[in-house]
């Protein structure tokens, strides 16, 4: 309870200074997914389908911290008919997510994407993902510590790997960030859906702590920053 109490008080701290990233000493580090793993441990991931893709639509699956973060700003996008939280590129058949918060499955959190490409294109939501997350610390999203929360693109085909590479140099050659970009581009492998108590975990749990103190924020400054693509009952 005192661990879970630290990391509450820190991260309400630093959300008072920082947008996305949040950034403490190492002596100070509590990190949220302590509290994150206080939720159904024993819960093996039953949830072994996804939903059926229409000929019409297409897969993005991005890696970008915590997936309950990238969810619930990713659901406000006009053009996205469905985010599903998962884990991806691991070595072990359908992990739970006790074992992915370990780091040794080699899974790392996603949100898998499916949007209508005649609405939003591929490149427009990786323009998102470059300003919702810190793409210059590779394992690491404010107090989420491990490669589980790596920042990654898992492109679905070579059209993907190419529009994603264009985009991490051009993106890499502003002044967004001002360290190198270290997101990895690798092809999408070993995908399961994530447990059902993780999907839409922001709309159904509003007054948790983290999503009221970490998740909220971010939905909030993103929804001023690109309300050209919100959803029209989003705005």
């Amino acid at each position: 309870m005192k661990t879970y109490l630290l990391g509450f008080l820190l991260a309400l701290v630093s959300i008072g200074g920082i947008g996305y990233s949040t950034i403490i000493s190492n002596d100070t580090y509590t990190s949220f997914s302590a509290a994150q793993s206080t939720f159904s441990l024993n819960e093996s991931n039953t949830s072994m389908t996804t939903q059926p893709i229409p000929d019409s639509l297409e897969l993005a699956t991005f890696g970008a911290g915590c997936f309950w973060c990238v969810e619930a700003i990713y659901e406000l996008v006009e053009g996205i008919h469905h985010v599903e939280s998962g884990y991806s590129g691991g070595h072990v058949e359908n992990p739970s997510y006790k074992e992915v918060t370990t780091g040794r499955t080699g899974h790392a959190e996603v949100a898998r994407i499916h949007f209508d490409p005649k609405v939003i294109s591929y490149k427009d939501l990786l323009q998102v993902l470059w300003h919702t997350h810190n793409p210059t610390t590779l394992n690491r999203q404010g107090n989420d510590v491990g490669t589980q929360y790596r920042s990654v693109i898992y492109y679905h085909n070579d059209e993907q790997k190419a529009i994603a590479e264009a985009s991490k140099e051009a993106v890499d050659a502003t002044d967004l960030w001002d360290d190198p970009i270290v997101t990895t581009i690798e092809p999408l492998t070993n995908y399961f859906v994530a447990e059902n108590y993780h999907q839409d975990y922001f709309e159904n749990n509003p007054t948790a702590g983290y999503c009221s103190f970490v998740i909220a924020p971010k939905v909030q400054k993103f929804k001023k920053e690109f309300a050209h693509l919100l959803k029209e009952n989003n705005s």
